[in-house]
């Protein structure tokens, strides 16, 4: 830190001058980060994904399928619309309710376009297509690419709501710590450079691999947050160094020294959080935890480089303007608070237990689902015109799934032929199997016999041949079916993960909705404990080597994570309960494990701020009381403010309309309000009292606290 210090008072200009040709650069990047998105993220490479390419490649079926929905519009209309799409010559082929009744009901019908294009295509032939309609108010196209595009344009829409909210509000908070306009807006100029230069290196990683649309709203809301909280802290200290009469350069050097360090060890703690959520293998998690690890780095780059140049550069300017004096005894009013307090731990601790056991209650009725759909507002036509087809054809009362069988010998001999009729037989007979279609469904032939006979005759085995090969491709079989159940559905998804695991003479494979579902829980399921165990891990050693404390991680451990269960309690009350205005819902399935990684790297924060200038105090006086009451008396102001800004900065995004993004950022505030609050002001500084000089104790190396050993004349210096 003593050679950064060094480099970066010798050499600000020219870091400035770095940071300004970064930025133009990777601003022009950014701009086309948002094209680039696709998809919310709910992808695994699994049985159901192999599945879905081999009957796109080898069985020919359409790589994907979207709806033009007529709602109240006459035959013509309904003609005229599907000639102009296949004008475009985008479609593979369209299924028309015009000639299929089954696709008409009432005053609603809905045509089938079905696609071979990959998912990169898409975004431009909706696009094509919803043109090509367009003013039609009564025709509307659906299905999941639609939805993906209105769900990116949602996204952006929310960010911009979401910082036009929150920023003005950040100023705010910023004003009343500082006093100044400099002083508040600096750190509000290192967010935003760190923000758009982790957009440019994210649109070139694009270039590499897939990004979820929702990267577009979570990397904003956390790198503004942690690089406003780092640069809080930042320039508090530099204030207190210049107040001790340091000239600019030192107190440059003595707060890259302090509180950089701080920062540094902070973002670690962020960092291991976001690291964890690479072990499990759903895209999501590896853009947020690929893309927060950018910002997180690019926060702390530009706190410990950019941001004391730039206080080098502005130097006594950083007071310029003030509009609110920042009154001087904050801190007595803090440490009157903490003596209070350390009066009564025990009462406050058991209050502060209370509260967050109350909140912990709803926990157990948390009900977890994968966001789909419903992820986009009501109010976009392509969600309305889903919902209208759903409830009028009863779609989603059933779920399809694909069986894919494969034999040795082929299916085409009699032995063959007479094992998928056993298998079809086997399906059929299964209770949640509504609908089984194989050749011998579809030729309405009942027995293997009379399939061969027919296959005698020259004209029957023409028509026959082409419908055995829509199945049957060399050792492959394919089977579609319908289960008479939802996707989402707990039944459905046992049955598929039965089928994967059961045990028969062919190797059989399971696509469809139920399965995407049943992996997608089963991964992350199976890898939760792997992301908690080296979160909780990790940070245990790391806090308790740089406090030389046993006790102190452990609570630390024990407080976060009680404190986001209560969080999660609290969510459950929101949105899956419904009140304050939103709809009764479920909690979509990534908030958890996202929430919970990026607050307990979050909150360690906080815990370094306070524990650190504890640590100060106690290795000065050896008073564990004296301690924790100067420790609370100054840092709670600093604490409080970067808190608030957090809360600010997140919770802005309850006022945004894509639910898994206002899931997020509500959970977040909440988490952060709970740990700046209840724990950090109650139940720290009540357990630090009443462990006292326990908290010290370290049972190897060198703790401040060592039992039966009284002081030497080397430690009271």
């Amino acid at each position: 830190m003593r050679k950064l210090a060094h480099f970066v008072t010798r050499a600000h200009k020219f870091i400035i001058a770095a940071w300004i040709l970064i930025f133009v650069v990777m601003a022009f990047l950014a701009i086309r980060l948002p094209s680039m998105l696709e998809g919310d993220g709910f992808k695994i490479d699994d049985e159901h994904s192999a599945v879905m390419e081999t009957i796109s490649e080898t069985f020919d079926m359409p790589a994907e399928t979207m709806f033009l929905v007529f709602d109240h519009v006459s035959e013509s209309t309904i003609a005229k619309t599907i000639e102009e799409v296949e004008n475009l010559k985008l479609t593979s082929s369209i299924d028309s309710p015009l000639k299929d009744d089954a696709l008409q009901k009432d005053d609603v019908a809905y045509a089938l376009l079905h696609f071979d294009n990959t998912a990169e295509d898409m975004p431009t032939i909706v696009e094509d297509i919803r043109e090509t309609i367009g003013d039609e108010k009564n025709v509307i196209l659906t299905g999941a690419s639609a939805i993906s595009k209105d769900i990116n344009a949602a996204s952006q829409g929310d960010l911009i709501t979401a910082e036009a909210i929150g920023l003005p509000i950040a100023v705010i908070v910023l004003l009343f710590a500082f006093g100044t306009v400099v002083a508040a807006l600096v750190p509000l100029m290192i967010g935003i450079v760190t923000v758009i230069t982790s957009f440019g290196i994210l649109t070139i990683l694009g270039g590499q691999m897939d990004l979820s649309i929702f990267v577009l709203n979570i990397i904003p809301m956390l790198g503004l947050a942690l690089s406003i909280d780092f640069a809080l802290l930042f320039i508090s200290r530099y204030r207190e160094e210049r107040k001790g009469s340091l000239d600019i350069l030192d107190a440059v050097t003595m707060t890259i020294r302090t509180a950089g360090r701080s920062v540094i060890f902070s973002a670690v703690c962020v960092f291991i959080g976001l690291g964890a959520m690479m072990l499990i293998r759903v895209e999501i998690f590896q853009n947020i935890a690929i893309g927060g690890m950018i910002v997180v780095f690019m926060a702390v780059l530009s706190s410990i480089t950019l941001l004391p140049s730039v206080l080098i550069a502005l130097g006594d300017r950083i007071d310029k303007w003030q509009l609110i004096k920042v009154k001087a005894n904050g801190a007595d009013r803090w440490r009157k608070f903490a003596n209070w307090v350390i009066k009564r731990p025990v009462v406050i601790t058991i209050l502060a237990f209370v509260l967050l056991g109350i909140s912990l209650i709803p926990v157990k009725n948390m009900t977890l689902t994968i966001p789909q759909i419903d992820s986009l507002p009501e109010t976009y036509d392509s969600r309305q015109a889903f919902d209208l087809m759903a409830d009028t054809f009863g779609l989603g009362d059933n779920t399809s799934v694909f069986l894919i069988a494969e034999r040795a010998n082929g299916w085409e001999d009699e032995d063959g032929l007479s094992e998928m009729k056993e298998l079809q037989e086997t399906l059929t007979k299964d209770e949640l199997v509504s609908e089984v279609t194989t050749v011998f469904s579809a030729s309405e032939i009942e027995s293997v016999e009379q399939w061969t006979q027919a296959m005698m005759v020259p004209e029957m085995a023409a028509n026959l041949t082409p419908l055995l090969e829509t199945f049957v491709q060399g050792e492959q079989l394919m089977i579609p079916l319908t289960l008479s159940a939802e996707g989402a559905s707990d039944e459905a998804q046992e049955w598929v993960h039965e089928w994967s695991e059961k045990e028969t003479p062919w190797n059989i494979q399971v696509g469809g909705e139920p399965k995407f579902n049943q992996e997608i829980f089963d991964e992350i399921y199976d890898k939760i404990g792997w992301v908690l165990g080296v979160i909780v891990i990790s940070t245990f050693f790391i806090l308790m080597i740089a406090f030389r404390s046993l006790l102190i991680p452990i609570k630390a451990i024990l407080m976060n994570i009680i404190g986001l269960s209560a969080t999660f309690g609290i969510l459950v009350y929101i949105f899956q309960y419904g009140h304050f205005g939103i709809a009764p819902g479920t909690i979509a399935l990534i908030i958890p494990v996202i929430v919970f990684s990026l607050v307990f790297g979050l909150s360690m924060d906080y815990e370094v701020f306070l524990i650190s200038r504890m640590q100060e105090e106690y290795a000065k006086s050896f008073n564990n009381d004296r301690a924790t009451v100067e420790g609370l008396a100054t840092t709670s102001k600093v604490i409080t403010s970067a808190a608030l800004i957090m809360i600010v900065l997140t919770g802005a995004f309850a006022f945004t309309d894509v639910m898994p993004v206002k899931q997020i950022g509500v959970g977040i505030a909440i988490a952060v309000a709970i740990d700046a609050t209840v724990i950090r002001l109650l139940l720290v500084p009540s357990l630090m009292k009443m462990f006292g000089k326990w908290n010290w104790w370290l049972p190897f190396g060198k703790g401040l606290y060592r039992p039966g050993k009284s002081r030497t004349k080397h430690e009271e210096k």
